[in-house]
């Protein structure tokens, strides 16, 4: 495989994610969008950290939004 075809499979599997983060917590693309790539879970991806890019989209979407509402409530 090249890394052209690597690097659009991550593409498609962020698009993926970031698309199930809407439809299961009813926010915006772009609002999905934003909290995705402020994830320390998109870089992970990116980075190929432990297949990641392996599991389902439901599956990061959840532990995207849950690091996003960690970090959310620590800094309240």
């Amino acid at each position: 495989m090249t890394d052209a075809s690597k690097q659009i499979l991550k593409s498609a599997k962020c698009a993926r994610v970031i698309a199930c983060i809407s439809d299961m917590f009813h926010i915006s693309l772009q609002e999905a969008t934003d909290i995705y790539y402020e994830s320390e879970t998109a870089e992970m991806i990116e980075d190929g950290v432990a297949d990641l890019h392996c599991r389902s989209d439901k599956y990061l979407a959840t532990e995207v939004w849950a690091e996003h509402t960690e970090k959310n409530s620590l800094e309240k």
